[in-house]
């Protein structure tokens, strides 16, 4: 029997970071019509609150929460209200991320430690947080969203990539101390996607590049090519783990 794709994930609940825009609002999106309970975890209220409506509105079921996961208050206080709310935590998809993109000798060391607290630190806290749960239940899902500059280091990228190279090793020696707990672990690593995350370069010679010459050289992938790889992974069979998902436009060489 097939199974029917607007099921696959009922009974579960996902919490997914960054979901205000791009690849969280797009896998939120796609979690919760596969069947998933899903909370939302953004600073940004009203872009989740908006999502939320969207979700409910499709049939889904979505609880907002704002969050900052470079607060561990916040990021206690997100896991216990999902769990006030739904009783458990399924699929952890840590999406959440900044690239501010600049060469190390013009680099603002306050760009350096906002990628570390939030592309690493909130990753690896929000983890810490919620596997405690997924212990307990025997099971859960544990996505990190990392790139392929935690693969290969640029030049202008060095922050950003040792937050990647981060992400990955994190998530491969988590991987070994719970795969015998039932708990899987995947690895999303996304080349060029079109979302607001270039926006955000400091470095106005260096967004250029990549706005005006690299990505429109290229047929960059959309926030739902990687929300349907994350779904495909947590679909899949308790016995079966997709560990690493490298994923670049058809056209993009390196």
């Amino acid at each position: 029997m097939t199974a029917d794709p607007d099921s696959e994930l009922d009974g579960q609940v996902a919490i997914v970071t960054g979901a205000s825009s791009g690849i969280g609002e797009a896998t939120s999106k796609a979690l919760a019509s596969r069947g998933a309970s899903v909370v939302l975890a953004a600073r940004r209220e009203n872009e989740l609150e908006a999502l939320a409506d969207q979700i409910e509105s499709a049939g889904g079921d979505a609880l907002s929460v704002p969050t900052d996961i470079t607060d561990e208050d916040g990021i206690d206080a997100l896991v216990e209200a999902t769990l006030a709310e739904f009783g458990s935590v399924d699929v952890l998809v840590n999406n959440a991320g900044v690239m501010l993109l600049e060469p190390v000798e013009r680099a603002n060391r306050e760009n350096f430690r906002q990628m570390v607290e939030v592309n690493l630190l909130g990753l690896m806290n929000l983890t810490h947080a919620v596997l405690p749960v997924m212990q307990e239940q025997g099971a859960g899902h544990i996505v990190n969203v990392s790139s392929t500059a935690g693969r290969d280091a640029n030049a202008n990228s060095s922050g950003y990539s040792a937050t990647k190279f981060g992400v990955n090793a994190f998530t491969e020696s988590l991987r070994q101390e719970v795969t015998t707990e039932g708990i899987r672990t995947t690895i999303i690593e996304p080349g060029a996607v079109e979302t607001e995350l270039q926006e955000h370069i400091p470095d106005e010679e260096i967004r250029e590049q990549i706005e005006d010459g690299f990505l429109d050289s290229i047929t960059p992938l959309q926030s739902e090519d990687i929300a349907r790889a994350i779904a495909y992974a947590v679909t899949q069979p308790q016995h079966v783990s997709v560990n690493e998902m490298l994923i670049r436009p058809t056209d993009q060489q390196l």
